[in-house]
């Protein structure tokens, strides 16, 4: 009997382990809990070719590949889907990759250069009103030869490795994603660090470690449940009741500012960002701020500290540039052109220019509690002076996408957070020709100035030549820049990784998160 006992507990021993070893082999299971990260930002689209916002671009991180990519803190693209990359000749107008030989996406379908090729090709076709192809206005053509994939540039570019390490740059399976059109539905079909398992447009989303992936991220994360919440206070109360055990993008202003460490079991890791926010004008034809002198009043009044102080708690730095502290390039034009809040400066400017006053106009803003009383404070600086009246109108986010790009709104407050840490980020997007903004903006001064920058592989030789088109921005104020932040993520006590989560950019490394 002792025998027989023995090899049944030898039998059941090894039936335990075998099973614990296939459980752990099987891909759709993690033993470990899910941590839950709660934000405010919105995924409008899945696709990659369609959306062009902090929301959706964090998701792609962590879902597709592109051939490039960021380190934490590093302003130098490093392979990812590619094994290595380089301009070739000296003139910066051809671009060369060779793809890793050992990638699938999450269907099991092997990556391929020519995946690559489709997945540039229908972004540039597809030209979505809210997509990201403005990134690309040297790309003229990609060729795939073998795992090869060669860019051919209209002009030189030196940025352009730093835009294909982008959200703009995911690489989508040609199988699954039209030529010609977006896909549709809540599927992804991605090489990334995760695969997307349950998604609820606008509620959440899960994300599971991809066993399959091959490329620069080297740290296998957990399991994560993303939760999205339209309000920043709905994210705060979601904190405060311990539903997220992460929160990041955004906490309410007075939130952020209340919260000292040591008093609950709470960690707060603050970087710096190159986040922005700026006043954007309609300036098309027929608008009120067609009139640049109109723009130029607008931008004598406007009180960037009241803003900073009232609305924001002092989590945000006034702004008085396009390019913001930190990125080189940075100078302090409209500081220069307009030093302090001057409203005799502003009567002025609309009396010379026979404008008729007060000037009536929209302002629009996300539907979120910032926002709006970020809005009404602006309104109060305005029509403090008696020479504008501002009727304020919240919007849904998707909506206010879609408003601003028809050109719906006389002006509207919106941020921009970079896609890369170089000052042409925020240049070409926001004022160059046919600008992510879609607020009419025009100057061949500015393009020519822009197309200038890209022939300097040191970009600090760019640095004149951006403090030019910051001056030109300054005088034709197509945009007013209202102030810069910081980066706060909130953490529980149990959580690590968190202070790795974000540096600032767009980049949202869930991977780096874990359990103590």
């Amino acid at each position: 009997m002792p025998s027989i006992r023995l090899r049944i507990l030898v039998t059941c021993l090894v039936l335990v382990l075998a099973g614990v070893g296939a459980w752990r082999l099987l891909p759709d299971e993690d033993p470990r809990t899910p941590i839950t990260v709660g934000t405010t930002d919105v995924v409008t689209s899945l696709d990659p070719a369609g959306a062009y916002d902090a929301g959706s671009w964090a998701l792609y991180g962590n879902v597709f590949q592109s051939l490039l990519t960021f380190r934490p803190g590093s302003a130098t693209p490093v392979p990812d889907a590619a094994e290595s990359c380089a301009f070739t000749g000296l003139n910066l107008q051809s671009y060369r990759c060779e793809l890793r030989d050992d990638l699938t996406f999450g269907n099991g379908r092997r990556v391929t250069a020519q995946d690559v090729k489709h997945s540039f090709d229908r972004l540039l076709r597809i030209r979505s009103d809210v997509g990201p192809q403005t990134l690309f206005s040297t790309l003229r053509s990609v060729t795939a030869e073998g795992r090869s994939v060669i860019f051919s540039l209209g002009s030189r570019d030196a940025t352009f490795p730093h835009k294909i390490a982008t959200g703009a740059g995911s690489i989508v399976d040609r199988s699954v994603y039209p030529a010609d059109s977006l896909r549709r539905g809540g599927s992804v079909d991605g090489s990334g660090p995760y695969l997307l398992g349950e998604y609820r447009p606008g509620a959440g989303a899960t994300l599971k470690p991809n066993r399959s992936y091959r490329g620069a991220v080297t740290k296998r994360g957990g399991p994560v449940v993303i939760r999205y919440f339209e309000r920043s206070e709905q994210l705060a109360a979601a904190w405060k009741a311990g539903s997220v055990d992460v929160a990041h993008r955004q906490l309410p202003p007075s939130v952020i500012a209340g919260l000292e460490s040591g008093d609950d079991p709470v960690r707060i890791d603050e970087a710096d960002s190159s986040e922005i926010r700026n006043l954007v004008f309609n300036v098309r034809e027929g608008e009120p701020f067609a009139e640049k002198s109109v723009r130029r009043a607008v931008a004598a009044v406007v009180d960037r500290a009241a803003i900073a102080t009232t609305v924001h708690k002092t989590t945000v730095e006034p702004l008085y540039s396009l390019v913001p502290q930190g990125i080189s390039g940075h100078s302090t034009s409209f500081f220069d052109a307009y030093p302090q809040p001057d409203r005799d400066l502003a009567a002025e400017l609309l009396e010379d220019a026979g404008v008729q006053t007060p000037v009536r106009f929209t302002l629009a803003h996300r539907e979120d509690g910032a926002a709006a009383a970020e809005a009404a404070e602006l309104r109060r600086q305005l029509e403090s002076t008696g020479l504008f009246e501002v009727r304020l109108t919240a919007v849904e986010w998707r909506a206010f996408q879609r408003g601003y790009a028809a050109g719906r709104y006389d002006a509207y407050t919106v941020g921009w957070l970079p896609d890369f840490p170089d000052a042409d980020n925020f240049v070409q997007p926001l004022v160059g020709r046919d600008s992510s903004l879609r607020s009419g903006y025009r100057s061949t001064l500015v393009d020519r100035l822009i197309q200038s920058t890209r022939q300097y592989g040191d970009r600090s030789r760019a640095s004149r030549d951006f403090r030019s088109i910051q001056d030109a921005v300054a005088e034709d104020v197509p945009l007013v820049p209202l102030w810069q932040k910081k980066d706060y993520v909130l953490s529980n006590e149990d959580v690590a990784g968190s202070q790795n989560l974000s540096d600032g950019t767009g980049i949202w490394r869930l991977w780096e998160l874990g359990w103590l």
